[in-house]
């Protein structure tokens, strides 16, 4: 039996790549996966310790445009000013 070599007609499309956007931006019921902390070392070591590290899953639970808002990781409900959040890079998955 032979395979042959896929062609243009036959390979798959590739995945959409992931867009990196600051969490701050994010709407309330958005899921996103934690790319990348922008800050201190205090600041990255905080919140690494809260568990924001590199593939974790966020949900938002509440962001109202102003203020502190709430996320969901790892089984926790945290609190994030708008600054802190807008140091949280995610990946939304979408282009």
């Amino acid at each position: 039996m032979t395979v042959s070599p896929p062609t243009a007609a036959t390979e798959t499309a590739a995945p959409a790549a992931k867009q990196s956007v600051p969490l701050s931006t994010l709407p309330t019921g958005a899921q996103g996966v934690l790319h990348s902390l922008h800050g201190g070392h205090d600041f990255c070591s905080r919140l690494a310790n809260l568990g924001f590290t590199a593939g974790a899953l966020i949900t938002v639970v509440q962001n109202y445009g102003r203020g502190p808002m709430l996320v969901s990781l790892r089984g926790a409900l945290v609190a994030l000013g708008r600054t802190e959040a807008a140091k949280v890079l995610v990946s939304t998955g979408e282009s």
